[in-house]
């Protein structure tokens, strides 16, 4: 019987044992359903063999055997029945009769309200399910762990990325024998060079990405779904180094998933959108959870006609016609980030322009940096990052004070924001490139999201929402509000906590930098005005603070 958790008091089981396989790359090939509340479709995972498992296996193939012993979890499995009907699979529909199995019974060695440790939410390493999996027959079968909840899962099966035509460049043996054991060393073995070609190589790597994610499917895997978690196996492999590096999963959502909320903007139009708290994405699709578990991803989402699909995406997307009343859209992140900071907003939302304004304050803004400031723009910046093609080290980019923007909102509220927050953008974009230089990522969407959003704003790649409750304020609210869903660029996206318990301090510079670039994006304010509005500002968030400890629990007090 699994733990019951209290949203008020437990920690966000974290399920995925990132430790012994780590996804390195999600691509996306979803259906958004308004009628039915429903984003159905499949997701193909490429996996890495994890760093534990890694760091065993150097002491030899016995010490790794040992250590699966000591940590499986005996299992009385059943099966249950699960017809699955109308599963898209790139873009196709295919039908199926399939069998899958599931379990129950399985023991947890987290604490009494199934909790994990800091040590192991920081590290990623889930202590309830581990790694393998004992049948009647005695076998120990290794076990993949995803985060997943309020979803539908259909079908699992191991990819063929071998038959993928192009595809033998990433192979390094040049013969092939009978060997079914062979074939399956060679699939890993590509997914691997795939997953690890060098940056300058992104445009290629999403290209046999795509392709592989399209190769046909080479065997179904076993899976089991809990409350929290997903579990796959397949029979026979007992090491994360031999379990397939590509996997394709069929799944839809649940209209009470609590990933994305279905509601109604201003204006009355349906839409859906993801909200990061307080279970992140594991009810939008199957993933990694731990903020440690870095990857990138593609996404293709359908949508009927009228319909405009925002993401956490590198690109600004533009929506291919499938068919009649039918786009797609496509989105790509070559930046490895948490998956919990994948974001998508589907609506009718109206894309906000002010003819000749936009372009004459991109093209008019410029700063005068002093010298010690402008030097280290032209500096080669050496980041100490896994490999992508970062911004930092890019010239053009670290040159660039305004990154493109759009702002998108409800039609009711267009104007509201051709008047105030259209051109605070530019500025807060400046000054912050003015206080810490090069912008993270390339481009910038702000949503103005419906107004059951419990937020004055949130940060994700590429995105950010804002509630409709800035545009009233004036600009001195919607700018400093803005200004602190910008700063989160640099800090809790291109830098994070390790664990989800330190996201306060996210929270604290982006808090120092809103007063910093709000300053700067005004300009008209003298130097004793902007130290005056910083101190009042200060001592009011010192009294709320106060008054916040004074009226809590003490244990509520205490970071966990």
């Amino acid at each position: 019987m699994e733990t019951q958790l209290d949203p008020m008091t437990d920690d966000l089981p974290l399920m995925a044992n990132t430790s012994y396989m780590l996804v390195k790359h999600y691509i996306l090939d979803l259906d958004v359903d308004f009628k039915s509340k429903v984003i159905e479709g499949i997701i193909v995972l490429f996996f890495e063999t994890g760093s534990r498992y890694r760091k065993n296996s150097s002491t030899g193939k016995g010490s790794c055997q040992s250590q699966f012993g000591e940590t499986c979890k005996m299992r009385a499995s059943e099966l249950c029945h699960t017809p699955v009907t109308n599963v898209s699979a790139c873009s196709s529909k295919t039908e199926y009769n399939d069998i899958a199995v599931c379990g129950k019974g399985e023991e947890d060695t987290s604490d009494k309200n199934g909790n994990h440790s800091n040590e192991e939410q920081a590290s990623g390493i889930s202590s309830s399910k581990d790694c393998c999996d004992i049948e009647n027959h005695g076998n120990k079968d290794f076990l993949l762990v995803l985060d997943c909840c309020d979803l539908s899962v259909l079908k699992v099966e191991e990819v063929d990325v071998a038959a993928v035509s192009g595809i033998e460049k990433f192979t390094r043996s040049a013969e092939l024998t009978d060997v079914s054991k062979e074939l399956e060393n060679l699939r890993n073995q590509i997914v691997h060079e795939l997953v690890t070609l060098p940056a300058d190589r992104w445009k290629e790597q999403l290209y046999y990405f795509t392709l592989c994610s399209r190769a046909p499917g080479c065997g179904e895997l076993l899976f089991t779904t809990g409350t929290w978690s997903l579990e796959i196996r397949k029979s026979g492999i007992q090491t994360p180094t031999d379990f397939p590096h590509a996997i394709r999963i069929w799944y839809k959502t649940k209209p009470e998933g609590r990933s994305v909320t279905w509601t109604t903007d201003q204006s009355g139009r349906p839409c859906v959108y993801t909200m990061g708290s307080p279970i992140n994405n594991r009810a939008l699709f199957p993933c990694q959870e731990p903020p440690i578990a870095l990857s990138t991803w593609q996404a293709s989402v359908r949508t009927a006609a009228g319909f405009v699909v925002l993401m956490s995406g590198e690109n600004s997307a533009e929506p291919v016609q499938l068919r009649e009343g039918i786009l797609s859209w496509y989105y790509y992140v070559t930046m490895p980030m948490p998956a919990s900071t994948f974001t998508i907003a589907v609506g009718c939302w109206q894309e906000v322009k002010q003819q000749s304004f936009t372009a004459a304050i991109q093209t008019n803004i410029e700063f005068s940096l002093p010298s010690s400031q402008a030097d280290f723009r032209w500096h080669e910046e050496i980041c100490g990052h896994v490999e992508y093609p970062c911004r930092f080290q890019n010239p053009a980019a670290r040159l660039q004070a305004v990154i493109p923007y759009r702002v998108f909102a409800p039609w009711c509220l267009v104007e509201h924001c051709e008047e105030c927050l259209l051109q605070l953008i530019p500025q807060c974009l400046s000054a912050a490139y003015t206080t810490l230089g090069t912008h993270p990522f390339s481009r910038l969407d702000v949503l103005i999201v419906p107004s059951n959003f419990s937020s004055l704003g949130m940060a994700s790649p590429h995105i950010i929402f804002l509630s409709q409750s800035v545009l009233p304020g004036g600009s001195h609210l919607c700018g400093t509000r803005l200004c602190h869903e910008i700063a989160h660029a640099w800090f809790g996206l291109a830098i994070g906590a390790r664990d989800w318990t330190e996201e306060w301090i996210s929270e604290g510079f982006a808090t120092f930098l809103e007063d910093i670039f709000w300053a700067r994006a005004q300009q008209q304010l003298s130097h004793d005005e902007v130290r005056g509005q910083r101190e009042l500002k200060a001592l009011l968030r010192w009294r709320r603070l106060r008054d916040e400890v004074q009226n809590s629990e003490e244990e509520l007090q205490v970071l966990r």
